[in-house]
């Protein structure tokens, strides 16, 4: 049988079945529907106002931060040393007179700020800062979060807790937190990959424990883990890894991970966020902006995906280099949701082709981004720049399924989105609590 060209399908007909949308319409109610869904915020290190300041909030957090900093010394004769020895406004001060007044913002984090201060009606061109300062300081935080979130589409945020922290265990210890929108995740990197150097903080804590995790430390762990997702309530388990990690080897990582943290996950239900790629502090003096990154060993997540089916695993790979090889173990494994674009890719132009090289692989079934916000704010650009992106790669996608010969609703793009921004996620944790 001869095949048919797309102009004897009658796809260019005007007459369409109740519902569906002609391919003008495509790309408006794509942009609707995109900034009307609210948003699961999967993976942030903000916090509940329970744990008072840890909690980060106002422009000289939001200029301070690693992103921000790592722009300023190359773009000003300060030193790290010198910076260093500033009192945070002062380092506020510093980045806002070399970034934002002799060099013009065009970097994505500078840019960032630059959204914040207009979506609050704060002036994006002063030479100072204190009419921001005013502003930020006489908020209160509740309707400040509150306020933050509206803006930003956010509905929730999960946050990063770390049972190992002692200003955080003073939280928990008191009764912890119970704000609708703050859900809480048991991170494990001091566990995991910092063993040898946190160990005895478990020890600390009345379980027996050693250094090389042997004996009874095993089951102790798990001991930890049960009494810590009693305490915190966690939607999953999280850990950053580097570029080195490899699974199954003769690591302590790998006796931890296999041993003690996998079957803890599959007793409480829960996922295990991996974040694979990060080469820490390759440059000290910069601090938290010193990592850097590196290509991984994927075949660590192949071997965890295949020997451990009844475990799910979010995953990110901060290397552009491994976001293919995620796409193809997404196929080969349905315990495994890739989600976001990390760190060094949060840049719109890999993140546009991280998310159509995604969609094209594996349809709907992932997570498109997380925030990764430290500072509260930033939720605001964040999410305002994955909208940006996201909506006309959904309506290029709609297109051509229209131009194929499928049919597209509205309710269709609505579900889709929402599958996106939403219950992809609540799938995998089940039902948040709050």
């Amino acid at each position: 049988m001869e095949a048919k060209s797309a102009s004897q399908f009658n796809l260019s007909s005007n007459v369409l079945p109740a519902g569906l949308l002609s391919g003008g319409e495509i790309r408006s109610a794509v942009e609707e529907v995109v900034a009307s869904t609210p948003v699961i915020d999967i993976h942030t290190h903000l916090f509940s106002p329970a744990f008072g300041k840890l909690g980060l909030w106002g422009i000289d957090e939001l200029l301070t931060y690693h992103y921000l900093e790592a722009e300023f010394f190359r773009s000003s004769g300060t030193t790290p040393e010198q910076y260093w020895k500033l009192s945070k406004r002062e380092r506020a001060d510093a980045i806002w007179r070399a970034l934002f007044v002799e060099n013009s913002p065009v970097s994505e984090a500078t840019r960032g700020i630059v959204a914040v201060l207009q979506a609050f009606d704060l002036p994006t061109d002063a030479t100072a800062l204190e009419e921001a300062r005013i502003f930020f300081r006489t908020q209160s935080v509740e309707e400040h979060i509150r306020r933050v979130f509206q803006i930003a589409g956010v509905s929730s945020v999960v946050m990063t807790n770390d049972p190992l922290d002692p200003e955080e265990q003073q939280v928990w210890s008191s009764g912890g937190q119970n704000h609708a929108q703050f859900h809480a995740v048991l991170r494990l990197d001091r566990i995991l990959w910092g063993w040898p150097e946190h160990w005895q903080r478990l020890a600390s804590q009345g379980y027996a424990v050693d250094e090389k995790a042997s004996g009874k430390s095993i089951a102790e762990i798990r001991r930890f883990f049960s009494d810590w997702h009693q305490r915190m309530r966690p939607v999953y388990m999280a850990v950053s890894l580097p570029d080195t990690f490899f699974y199954p080897d003769d690591s302590l990582t790998s006796k931890i991970l296999g041993e003690a943290v996998l079957p803890s996950c599959r007793e409480f239900g829960l996922p295990l966020s991996l974040m694979i790629g990060v080469r820490r502090q390759v440059n000290p003096a910069l601090r938290l902006a010193g990592d850097a990154v590196g290509r991984a060993d994927l075949r660590a997540l192949e071997n965890l995906c295949r020997s451990f089916p009844e475990n799910r695993f979010f995953v990110s790979v901060l290397s552009r280099e491994n976001q293919h090889e995620l796409c193809v173990y997404a196929r080969k494994f349905n315990n495994l949701m890739p989600f976001g674009c990390w760190w060094f890719l949060n840049n719109p132009s890999i993140v546009e082709e991280i998310t159509r090289e995604r969609l094209e692989m594996l349809g709907t079934s992932f997570i498109p981004q997380h925030s990764d916000a430290r500072v509260l704010e930033q939720v605001i650009y964040k999410w305002r720049n994955t909208r940006r992106i996201l909506a006309p790669i959904l309506a290029n996608a709609y297109s051509l399924l229209h131009n194929d010969g499928g049919g597209v609703s509205r309710l269709d793009i609505q579900r889709d989105v929402n599958r996106l921004f939403r219950s992809n996620f609540e799938s995998w944790t089940g039902a948040l609590p709050g």
